[in-house]
């Protein structure tokens, strides 16, 4: 009798721990490594005042997060382009209502290691030395020994697919060209190797401190005024996306995005809030 007595209350204690996460409604969110950081400082910001409701943040590129909401997997994708013709057809097919919501603007900069004396570059000769024609910074009469170091990110990323509309313009990558998985990863080789150049959203720039340099594009500095103008070559929005009219905890998540405490988060990572335009 003691025996089943101590039973029933080990599994009424246990039903207990597991009811306390009972009414937790979970939100997963994946996609852009651009969006990344600002999302997830946004997320732990809106769980401190939402206890019942848990977001779920993780990368792996646009593409990522664009075909796992189009799959299902995911309830909201982050992507730092917009969805491409045969995404939208996929929607469609599969009967999906699928909503675009721009939460930030940026500017795709073009970065070098502090160490390289070059201040400046225009979109042809960047595009030259993205498809190879042009291999060595001296070439381009910068003191520099050795070959450029032509870092880009992967097929996956919403940043590469910018890069390559607006700089390679469908011409084909050089295949000398390192291809990263993630901002981060881009910030880190040209932090560390004096021979690189490589692209990565506004936010990330001063994250390299004064080890990497942004350069001047066509004659525009990349910053939030020229790219809210458009002046900027490079400058794109920042999206989200998700199937149908935003309801419940997505709704709740997406508001508190757009709100100003969540525009001062985008602010406060370096890239541009939406009340700026």
């Amino acid at each position: 009798m003691k025996k089943v007595l101590l039973i029933s209350l080990s599994l009424c204690f246990i039903l207990s721990l597991s009811g306390l996460s009972w009414g937790v409604e979970k939100v997963d969110v994946q996609g852009s490594t651009t969006v990344l950081p600002i999302m997830q400082i946004i997320a732990e910001e809106f769980m401190a005042q939402n206890e019942d409701i848990e977001i779920n943040v993780g990368g792996g590129g646009s593409g990522v997060g664009i075909s796992s909401l189009l799959d299902g997997v995911t309830n909201v994708a982050m992507a730092s382009r917009q969805m491409k013709e045969e995404e939208w057809q996929k929607a469609k097919d599969k009967g999906l209502d699928i909503r675009e919501i721009e939460i930030a603007k940026d500017a795709l900069s073009v970065i070098v290691n502090s160490l390289n004396p070059i201040s400046e570059i225009d979109i042809d000769t960047l595009q030259k030395i993205y498809i190879g024609e042009i291999n060595t910074w001296q070439e381009l009469g910068v003191a520099l020994d050795g070959e450029i170091v032509v870092i880009s990110r992967d097929t996956n990323s919403g940043t590469f697919e910018v890069f390559n509309e607006h700089v390679l313009k469908g011409k084909e990558l050089t295949e000398r060209a390192l291809r990263l998985p993630s901002n981060q990863a881009v910030l880190n080789e040209v932090v560390s190797n004096s021979n690189a150049i490589g692209y990565v959203g506004l936010g990330y720039v001063e994250q390299g401190g004064n080890k990497i340099k942004a350069l001047v594009v066509n004659g525009v500095e990349a910053s939030p005024e020229k790219a809210l103008s458009g002046e900027y070559p490079l400058s794109r929005g920042l999206y989200l996306y998700v199937n149908g009219e935003p309801q419940g905890a997505v709704k709740k998540f997406i508001d508190f995005v757009l709100s100003a405490e969540g525009q001062a988060i985008v602010e406060e990572e370096g890239f541009i809030p939406l009340s700026l335009k």
